[in-house]
């Protein structure tokens, strides 16, 4: 169990914005107005409705982290839900094949865009209204506005990146208007850094204040991110770039090494995600321990169904309960012997799927990540007398319950013997990297069945809500180690550790545990799925972005950060078309316009005059 933190505070923060939605629901409804512009019309001058205020920013990053597909697909190692169908209608490929669907009409544009701008303005309120506040500890108030600034320079973060110039307010919105005019992104850059160096001198460290909220370690990893993502200097398409010079790379490495000195690695990689069982029968259902000393800042998600949602001013959000992340990736329980859609393997939803050269990219026996991120084998969960294996063949076998149904070998096991499906003599179906997605459909599996993802998983949820309750670390202090790597390799100064490699070899050292010093292997062409010579992903004065990139992929998969990877290190065309077989295929138009997204079109209509969408558009 948790000691008393900032989700037993967001209770009353939810109450409080009950009233909240009462009172700007019609307001909304009835005035054409910029959601760049809106406001709560709720203003708290009392030390309780200012901490309610505060923490109501918190609840909404629950939504946010929900809006994925402009995050994790369409990129290097995830795809759409359709990658492994062939179904270029599919819903979840639009994210993939970057085609004339890429457009300002996509509702998960506008969704984002609503819900940072929502965020922001909540935190302007904070900012706006400190010096009204009467009977709050000095203390306390300067904390709270200090979260705040960490909060809107976050959410400015996120917008930037999406779409470069972006509309800036800085105060609370008082009345509706349609004027809206963006601002530089370089601009908006110097405002986000303003902000987070504000906070240092406000913000506590962890230990100091409730568990959950922002502490000067956030603002410092969040300054770290930022800066080297502005020494990138990525160039706009207008030809504008976004402000960043060498020394953005210095204080990208200064900040990195502060927090890497405050949020020690984990010990075992394994500690930082939910216990579980591959095989549901022996399932022990451990007790979940999600506040790791590794954790710089998470979403946070409580075991109170009540309160474990999202935003109640945000209208889907009886459909986003808990943390949902368990829920989102590919695989399926349809083999022999299952139980049908229950939650004892997966809710398989197959939103993102991981790209062929994932498997590829870890050395399955030495890299204790891929133990944690992929199940290689299924099990029946009931017994099945009389199953019939083989296509068009009265042959029968009877399964037992906890008995083996799929097998995945891994990249570099080509297992020969196959199922008795496909004429091997196996009892089981094996599919082996290479085959995957590939074979035609079989007693043993649907044609399109892929390991499950695994890193998420919570035990015990039940099916039917998934309301998961594992908070969703944002930062987490091994990349912070990968940051001062990269910063490094562009220039910065050796730093606390020594060089970029020493930093590098860090993490790699962590997912070995006891293999620590072994020379890890991934396949030296992942995208080659029948080539199996292979490399060593261990840095020995051979360190590049790419490498980086790939450990990155490894870290941090599913961790809300990927395409904000690519665009920085300006390698989302490269990559994706190399591993994702749908940015690699014809049906791919992806362009440099693509490093920015279109304004959504609810906001071109609200504003007038319009303002202009990302060229190309």
């Amino acid at each position: 169990m948790k000691n008393f933190n900032i989700k037993n505070r967001l209770a009353t923060a939810f109450l409080a914005l009950l009233l909240i939605a009462a009172i700007t629901g019609c307001d909304e409804y009835l005035k054409e107005e910029s959601i760049t512009n809106q406001t709560t019309d709720t203003y708290y001058s009392t030390p309780d409705g200012f901490e309610n205020l505060t923490n109501s920013c918190y609840t909404l990053l629950r939504d946010i982290i929900k809006e994925r597909k402009l995050v994790l697909s369409g990129t290097d190692i995830l795809m759409g839900m359709a990658g492994y169908s062939g179904n270029i209608a599919g819903d979840g490929v639009v994210w993939d094949c970057y085609d004339i669907r890429m457009n300002s009409s996509l509702p998960e544009l506008e969704s984002l865009w609503v819900l940072l701008y929502r965020n922001i303005n909540r935190a302007n309120t904070v900012i706006s209204r400190q010096d009204e506040v009467e009977g709050i500890n000095e203390d306390v108030l300067n904390e709270r506005v200090g979260e705040a600034k960490f909060i809107r320079a976050f959410m400015y973060f996120y917008l930037v990146q999406q779409w470069g110039d972006v509309p800036m307010p800085l105060t609370e919105t008082e009345s509706a208007s349609t004027s809206v005019t963006k601002t530089k992104a370089s601009e908006v850059y110097d405002q986000i850094i303003s902000d987070l160096e504000d906070g240092l001198t406000s913000l506590k460290e962890r230990g100091q204040t409730d568990y959950g909220r922002a502490t000067v370690g956030a603002a410092e990893f969040l300054l770290a991110r930022v800066h080297l993502t502005r020494g990138w200097n990525y160039t706009n398409i207008n030809g504008e770039s976004i402000g960043g010079s060498a020394s953005d790379f210095e204080k990208a490495r200064e900040y990195a090494d502060n927090v890497i000195a405050k949020y020690p690695l984990a010990d075992d990689f394994m500690d930082l995600f939910p216990k579980k069982n591959e095989n549901p029968l022996k399932e022990t259902f451990p007790n979940q321990i999600d506040d790791n000393a590794e954790i710089v800042f998470a979403v946070q998600f409580t075991s109170d169904p009540i309160y474990n949602m999202g935003d109640p001013t945000v209208s889907r959000d009886v459909d986003a309960q808990g943390n949902d992340y368990h829920s989102i990736f590919g695989g399926s329980p349809e083999i022999p012997g299952n139980k049908g859609r229950t939650g004892d393997y997966n809710r398989y939803l197959y939103t993102h799927v991981h790209t062929e050269s994932m498997y590829r990219m870890f050395d399955p026996d030495l890299d204790k990540r891929y133990e944690l991120y992929w199940v290689d084998a299924m099990y029946a969960l009931n017994s099945v007398s009389g199953f019939k294996p083989i296509p068009g063949d009265n042959t029968t076998i009877d399964i037992a319950s906890g008995d083996t149904v799929v097998y995945f070998p891994a990249w570099n096991n080509y297992v020969e013997d196959k199922g008795m499906d496909v004429g091997g003599t196996k009892r089981y179906a094996v599919i082996n990297a290479e085959d995957i997605g590939r074979l035609p459909d079989s007693p043993f599996h649907p044609r399109r069945l892929i390991p499950l993802f695994w890193k998420f998983w919570e035990p015990g949820l039940d099916y039917a809500n998934g309301l998961g309750t594992f908070d969703f670390a944002l930062f987490r202090g091994s990349e912070a180690y990968l940051i001062a790597a990269e910063a490094i390799l562009k220039g910065a100064s050796n730093g606390d550790l020594g060089g970029a490699e020493a930093y590098y070899n860090r993490v790699v050292d962590r997912a070995l545990a006891e293999n620590v010093g072994a020379e890890p292997m991934m396949a030296k062409n992942p995208e080659v799925v029948t080539n199996y010579e292979a490399v060593s992903y261990r840095a020995d004065g051979n360190l590049t972005i790419d490498m980086i990139l790939d450990e990155r992929a490894r870290e941090l998969m599913g961790e809300y950060n990927r395409w904000y990877d690519l665009k920085r290190t300006e390698t989302l065309i490269e990559r994706g078309k190399k591993y994702n077989p749908w940015m690699a295929s014809s049906f791919c138009k992806i362009e440099e316009k693509h490093y920015l997204r279109p304004i959504p079109q609810s906001e071109l209509d609200r504003t007038q005059p319009a303002i202009e969408n990302n060229p190309g558009y």
